[in-house]
């Protein structure tokens, strides 16, 4: 059963690869690349939300991210995703979302807002 204050997290270190990959999907230049993409950030969160918490069936409805400093290419990044609202009678749960550096950086933070099985509350 979920809980508000219940977490989830996740790490990734992107290399080189990784961005040549992005950028043959995105049609642009690898070399105009010079830090993690928004959107592999972002994919963090999609796998933590229909994974990890609420987990398989979450529906995203909303998704709002503030990015707040640059994803530094080959450091390992930890994004999480904490409860911070359930809504058992419309089976919605709120959740803070945020992703950092090994350093404590904070590269992004934001709010979801997803549909998900067995609310609780």
């Amino acid at each position: 059963m979920m809980e508000v204050g219940q977490s989830a997290e996740t790490s990734r270190t992107y290399g080189a690869e990784d961005l040549t990959e992005f950028a043959a999907l995105a049609g642009v230049e690898a070399g105009e690349i010079d830090s993690v993409p928004e959107p592999l950030i972002a994919a963090l969160f999609s796998y933590l939300l229909g994974v990890e918490l609420p987990g398989p069936g979450t529906n995203y409805l909303k998704q709002e991210m503030r990015f707040l400093a640059p994803a530094p290419v080959g450091e390992r990044l930890t994004a999480k995703v904490e409860i911070t609202r359930l809504r058992p009678d419309k089976h919605l749960v709120d959740l803070w979302a945020t992703c950092t550096t090994a350093d404590g950086t904070l590269i992004c933070e934001g709010r979801s807002l997803v549909l998900a099985k067995d609310v609780g509350g």
